[in-house]
């Protein structure tokens, strides 16, 4: 891949949407993973110092806050912590119980609202960190960190991303650990899906081009994710009359 090319593309294009919409600059949330380090980069890159880079934990695993620590003081990023576990211990003091999914996916809906909130206070737009391969499968929740205005590396599957995490310079043992979204203590990306992303990447390269094996067990659950995750992708129809 041609990473210097790939940078000046989105690069240009976070600037030109930035004018478009009239905002003096761009705040995303920095987890000290692959895809949030990759993306403040070009960020910075892009508005320099009309940048924010909000740390949002939320019963976050330590490294995870070393990591984010680490992409900011690498890229002199200007970054605010906002330690979201309290509000979250309280919601579910007020709230019925609920399953570990819906209680897990409180964290990136605070997480979002945290955003907005920065957003709106600074005329900035919020950007998302989600890449091609959680995209195509929904492997992301709904309004919260799918809930983003732009999305400068939604065209990049995972593989793609840590050859250009090395290009970018972002540290090795960021690029090398296990993709996590941190819902839960052990979560891994991979152990959830129940597939790798080599596997998953070359599964959705295939289904694009049209060269996927139909028979294959693995194909035909690429597919149902795919498939089942629409809605995520999508505007919440309206009743046509």
């Amino acid at each position: 891949m041609d990473y210097e090319e790939i940078e000046r593309k989105i690069v240009q294009w976070l600037k030109g949407k930035v004018e478009e919409a009239g905002a003096k600059g761009l705040v995303l949330g920095i987890s000290g993973g692959l895809d949030s380090s990759v993306t403040a980069v070009l960020v910075k890159k892009a508005v320099g110092d009309n940048h924010l880079a909000l740390i949002l934990p939320c019963h976050s695993h330590p490294q995870d806050l070393e990591h984010a620590t680490l992409v900011a003081k690498t890229f002199g990023l200007k970054t605010e912590t906002v330690d979201l576990t309290p509000v979250y211990d309280l919601l579910l003091t007020i709230l019925p119980p609920g399953t570990p999914m819906a209680r897990a996916n409180l964290k990136p809906r605070l997480r979002m609202l945290t955003l907005y909130y920065y957003a709106n206070n600074l005329n900035y737009l919020v950007v998302g960190t989600g890449n091609k391969s959680e995209l195509m499968v929904g492997y992301f929740t709904k309004y919260g960190d799918g809930g983003v205005d732009l999305l400068p590396i939604g065209n990049l599957y995972k593989t793609q991303l840590r050859g250009f995490a090395r290009y970018l310079g972002i540290p090795e043992e960021i690029i090398l650990k296990p993709p996590s979204a941190g819902l839960w203590e052990g979560q891994t990306d991979e152990g959830e899906m129940g597939i790798t992303y080599p596997e998953l990447d070359s599964i959705l390269e295939a289904l694009e081009n049209g060269e996927a094996d139909e028979s294959s067990p693995l194909v035909l659950k690429v597919k149902k994710m795919v498939k089942s995750s629409a809605h995520k992708r999508a505007t919440p129809p309206i009743c046509p009359l």
